[in-house]
């Protein structure tokens, strides 16, 4: 049985697909960005994990950085969608791989890492804030339960190779035992419409980084000269 304490699903829109690219912090990062903001416009994915990549120095074919995808909230912002959409793949000729001149108004949002702990992350999405989360995965995340719970197997144990970023939205009980509601960007086939229930159990021993996204910041002089 889930006992929901906090659900904050209604403050974000539909969840979105990250597809074969390793962008899943962009949109982690972006969406939690979006739902700290008026209304639900979803914010470019595109364009934070292009700047995060640029400032740390890594390539498309790889995994963005926490502290680089913050860096780049704090001091580049984002667009909204529109004004770089996301890309399923990006151009062969890397030398096209950039934004586009007219992106339209970036807007930024100081981050820092929190505590890797149940505890505070529960108290930020308490407070509406939602957090981003950064663990290892195993077999259980890739096939949640009817109801959405993700459980490990017996003698189940984190992958070290597989990490991925999600959105914690929403905190409860499965059967007793606490448990955190994330948004993932596999788009809405994967658990509940694209959310699912992650067991203390099944996260506490993979959670390797958590981030709290914090105010706004003006970052217009910087992105229009960018």
């Amino acid at each position: 049985m889930i006992e929901i304490d906090t659900d904050l699903r209604p403050m974000l829109g539909p969840v979105r697909d990250q597809g074969a690219r390793p962008t899943c912090l962009a949109f982690a990062a972006s969406d939690a960005h979006a739902a700290l903001r008026d209304g639900w416009s979803p914010l470019s994915c595109e364009y934070a994990y292009f700047h995060a990549q640029r400032r740390c120095r890594r390539t498309h074919d790889q995994g963005a950085t926490l502290s680089g995808m913050l860096e780049t909230l704090k001091l580049d912002g984002q667009p909204e969608e529109a004004g770089w959409p996301y890309l399923n793949a990006v151009p062969s000729d890397l030398a096209l791989w950039v934004p586009p001149l007219s992106i339209g108004p970036c807007f930024g949002r100081v981050g820092g890492m929190g505590a890797v702990d149940l505890a505070p992350i529960i108290t930020s999405i308490a407070a509406r804030n939602p957090v981003i989360l950064l663990a290892y995965l195993s077999q259980a995340f890739f096939r949640p339960a009817a109801d959405g719970i993700v459980e490990p197997g017996v003698g189940e144990i984190p992958d070290l190779s597989l990490r991925h970023a999600v959105v914690a939205v929403g905190h409860g009980r499965v059967d007793g035992q606490q448990a955190i509601l994330v948004r993932n960007s596999w788009g809405a086939g994967w658990g509940l419409e694209g959310h699912a229930w992650l067991t203390k159990g099944f996260l506490e021993p993979r959670l390797f980084a958590t981030a709290i996204l914090r105010e706004n910041v003006d970052v217009s002089t910087r992105s229009t000269a960018a």
